[in-house]
């Protein structure tokens, strides 16, 4: 691997990139690419380059009409609105046969998870170890990988990509609004953040206005109770004082566990948040159609994770997949544990941060009708939309995507509804440019394995180890088939209506199984007033008000407790445990029946039917399944043979699996 080049040649190499990327076309998106970095990685086979994209957006072109606030952003000479964002680009240096495509991962709060999730790398904010590329997966398929920060208020952290957008409305008229803030208590204390998770505040305007307001209730839809105003203030606390801040709320007697706060305050000054939508969709396509591009591709697949799947979700809904002079962005996407949710990423004192889930972040603007790519009626609203029906004339526009969510997705992210019709009553189907997948029992993210013995509970986990990550390996290796040869991917595989495996969480059959207790709520999307201005992006009511929910389906299980439904991975093919996607909060507050952000359960079948009647556990034992380890293994090949069949294992990953397999059943052996 090449070193970096000294601090005299990293110079020449800004000053070369100042020099060549000159100022774009009249009417041209990305204005310049500032290279501020250069290096040779993975022995030369691969360039990393960093720095700063600069745009230009012109607030009179219909692409960019939909941006909010952009009209009331300053202006430059020339009448554009200007804007940067950070970026870094891994491309191949070498030819390949294929076609030149890129892979955007859309950055999850700033970071880079690509690496992680496809070459099973290191986590790192700047690759340049062999450790940070893994085996490499994504260079082998010589895919340019791209990054750009597309987020405001990405926390205040060295190596995390930032969008710098305008303020509008700045100077002499500036613009106020209401803007909302609540946290769920886990634990006792003094101060709170009016950020999400760390990120940056939209301080408050006036601390003494009255529209500031705090308040407090037990459940999601509970009563609220006002805070008596001079029980609280604009503070924190620092060497032991207490000192004003319009960024932080202090409470008389500290925020009590299990209580939902909630702080309405009015603030000023928004960002112009949904640039970060142009950014991704002009970056994109100066690579693939400008000149000067520094990374020329002919194709591009969008990736998310979470936030940024929804921020894919939301993309696709605006028509940004088509840029200003009418040409397609984006050819694949790979929009990944999104569930039915969009996001605060394009309106007036929007939060990117914020979601939504069972008990926290409540009624955000994240999970709002429409649900499905085809476009269909609200009976409550009479509203007709689809996530596509802004390019319903331009359906050559439509990417090839998979849709991918695990099974804490239909619990906690409202995902049945991308595939029902509001009422939850009829199976929609994808259209013929879609792929569904759910990869059954999967947590938000991989557990830890081993499990930790500080989050046993009783014979359970607090965690769900399961690995879905060489599915979604698989998956990427077939998008980029479809992308660039046209080869057809496996068949959706998700829960339906029709076979009885998409059902109401009454209509769950779990088992018995000691110290686990199946949930009697899940997280709804409702329909969600947010005032008279919503339809230009603008909240005047918050809190919002709540009408009614839209139904909410899981996958069925199986006798051990596992999802029927969908890609069923080796650990449920050949089972050793259960895994569930969701996880209760317990403790003895009113929130014990709550679900768990993010989080499902992991607890091992029983070894012997003694230890099944001991334990009052209904699932049947290990040993009345296989009759020694050998069997299992011998099982678990069979099963990893199928899915390879199927092309949802990579044949390179079956080793990886088996070996996992085997260390799993030592573990549970030894425990």
């Amino acid at each position: 691997m090449s070193p970096s080049p000294p601090r005299r040649a990293r110079w020449a190499l800004a000053l070369a990139a100042l020099l060549v990327a000159t100022a774009a076309p009249a009417g041209a998106e990305v204005r310049r690419l500032v290279v501020s970095s250069r290096q040779e990685i993975l022995g030369g086979d691969y360039e990393k380059l960093g720095g700063t994209v600069e745009l230009e957006l012109d607030p009179t072109h219909p692409a960019n009409a939909v941006i909010v606030d952009l009209e009331r952003a300053p202006r430059n000479a020339r009448g554009r609105v200007e804007a940067s964002a950070d970026f870094m680009v891994l491309r191949p240096r070498r030819p390949s046969g294929r076609r030149s495509a890129a892979l955007l991962e859309v950055s999850n709060r700033g970071g880079k998870a690509a690496l992680p999730y496809f070459n099973r790398a290191a986590w790192s904010l700047d690759p340049t170890t062999d450790a940070d590329f893994g085996d490499r997966l994504l260079m082998r398929l010589n895919l340019t990988v791209i990054w750009v920060g597309w987020q405001f208020d990405v926390p205040r952290q060295p190596g995390l990509l930032r969008l710098h957008a305008p303020i509008a409305g700045a100077g002499d008229a500036p613009l106020e609004g209401l803007v909302r803030s609540d946290w769920t208590i886990d634990r006792p204390a003094p101060t709170l953040s009016l950020a999400h998770r760390g990120h940056v505040a939209y301080p408050v305007a006036d601390p003494r206005h009255a529209d500031n307001v705090l308040t407090v209730r037990s459940a999601r839809l509970g009563a609220r109770e006002v805070v008596p105003r001079d029980r609280w203030r604009f503070a924190r606390v620092e060497d032991g004082r207490l000192v004003d801040d319009p960024a932080h709320i202090q409470l008389d007697g500290g925020f009590q566990r299990g209580k939902i706060y909630e702080l309405v305050y009015r603030a000023r000054d928004p960002v112009v948040v949904g640039i970060g939508l142009a950014v991704v969709r002009d970056l994109v396509s100066w690579a693939r159609y400008d000149a000067r591009s520094e990374f020329p591709v002919t194709s591009a697949i969008g990736v998310g994770f979470s936030q940024s799947g929804r921020f894919l979700r939301h993309f696709l809904y605006q028509g940004f997949n088509t840029d200003e002079a009418g040409r397609k962005v984006f050819d694949g996407m790979l929009i990944h544990t999104a569930g039915a949710g969009r996001g605060s990423f394009n309106h007036r004192f929007a939060q990117p941060s914020r979601d939504a889930h069972r008990f926290s972040a409540f009624f955000y603007p994240t999970d709002l009708f429409p649900f499905t790519s085809r476009t269909q009626t609200d009976p409550e609203t009479g509203i007709a939309d689809g996530l596509l029906a802004r390019s319903a004339d331009r359906p050559g526009q439509r990417p090839k995507t998979f849709f991918t969510n695990t099974g804490y997705e239909y619990w906690g992210r409202a995902a049945s509804l991308i595939h029902t019709s509001p009422d939850g009553r009829v199976d929609v189907t994808p259209l013929p440019n879609e792929r569904i997948y759910h990869l059954a029992s999967g947590q938000h993210y991989i557990g830890a394995f081993p499990p930790a013995d500080s989050e046993r509970a009783g014979r359970a986990y607090r965690d769900n180890p399961l690995d879905f990550l060489v599915t979604l390996r698989a998956l990427l290796v077939r998008l980029v088939d479809w992308v660039v040869d046209d080869r057809p991917p496996p068949s959706s595989a998700y829960p339906i209506l029709g076979a009885g495996t998409l059902v109401p969480v009454g209509a769950l059959k779990f088992p018995e199984i000691p110290d686990v207790k199946a949930p009697s709520v899940i997280h709804q999307a409702h329909r969600v007033d947010y005032g008279r201005r919503w339809g230009a992006g603008i909240i005047t009511r918050e809190p919002p008000g709540v009408g009614a929910a839209f139904p909410a389906l899981v996958s069925q299980v199986d006798a051990d407790g596992n999802e029927v439904a969908g890609i069923r991975g080796l650990e449920l093919l050949a089972p050793l445990a259960t895994y569930t996607p969701w996880q209760l909060r317990g403790g003895d507050g009113t929130d014990a029946g709550e679900l768990t952000d993010f989080l499902g359960t992991y607890v091992s079948l029983p070894r012997t039917d003694a230890e099944r009647q001991r334990w009052g556990d209904s699932r049947v034992s290990i040993e009345r399944r296989y009759v020694d380890k050998r069997a299992y293994l011998a099982t678990a090949a069979r099963a990893a043979e199928s899915l390879v069949g199927r092309g949802v294992l990579l044949r390179e990953d079956v080793p990886r699996v088996l070996e996992r397999a085997e260390q799993h059943w030592d573990w549970i052996m030894r425990n």
